[in-house]
């Protein structure tokens, strides 16, 4: 490669690996963060500012992204994620078609949630260039919490208060109310909820 071509190259990587960091652009984020009542602490990655100003993006009330969250969606693709949903560091959510999240979730360090894998099948092109391939969108129910370094594969769905193991990939869905772990994840046991929805479950089982 000659020097110019290769020192453009390294411009275009710069300007894009680089553009959440600059004072514009991360104003123009925080006024997205304020008008959706959601806070973010940079450094992001991927297309956030992108994804927001296009509403392929949204971001819930009182939601917050740590430092070095990645977000990046293809074209036509959008992220929703709920009120009240914490994204700590390193949380990376990579949509092909669509990830839902409901409100209240939590994401630990490192989490991985996307609904495309790279094909890999054909010997002659480079594994980079081949594309991808999905299962279906993802769509992660409300109360949810993933321990660290989880990964949810594409064609997922996992219902309302589950609790995942940490370094757990979760490959198939998960009902509401259930602690799994492991890779792939299983169900260990339902969650005993208290109060008022335990009392509720039980007033109608006297019924």
């Amino acid at each position: 490669m000659d020097d110019q071509r290769g020192w453009k190259m390294w411009w275009h990587k710069f300007r894009w690996y680089e553009r959440n960091r600059r004072f514009l652009n991360r104003w123009r984020l925080n006024r997205h963060m304020a008008k959706a009542g959601a806070y973010i602490r940079f450094p992001v990655e991927g297309e956030v500012l992108e994804a927001l100003d296009s509403g392929r993006l949204t971001l819930g009330q009182g939601t917050l992204l740590e430092p070095g969250c990645w977000i990046t969606l293809a074209p036509d693709a959008t992220i929703a994620v709920g009120d009240g949903c914490f994204l700590n560091r390193g949380v990376m959510l990579a949509a092909h078609d669509r990830i839902e999240i409901g409100a209240h979730g939590m994401f630990a360090n490192n989490c991985f949630v996307g609904d495309a894998s790279h094909k890999f099948d054909d010997p002659d092109v480079p594994i980079t260039w081949q594309g991808f391939e999905s299962k279906g969108p993802v769509s992660i129910g409300s109360n949810c919490w993933f321990g660290v370094n989880c990964v949810v594969t594409s064609g997922v769905t996992i219902g309302d208060r589950c609790v995942i193991g940490a370094n757990s990939v979760v490959t198939s869905d998960l009902p509401d109310g259930v602690i799994a772990a492991g890779s792939p994840a299983k169900v260990i046991r339902e969650i005993k909820f208290h109060g008022a929805e335990a009392q509720g479950s039980g007033s109608q089982s006297q019924e």
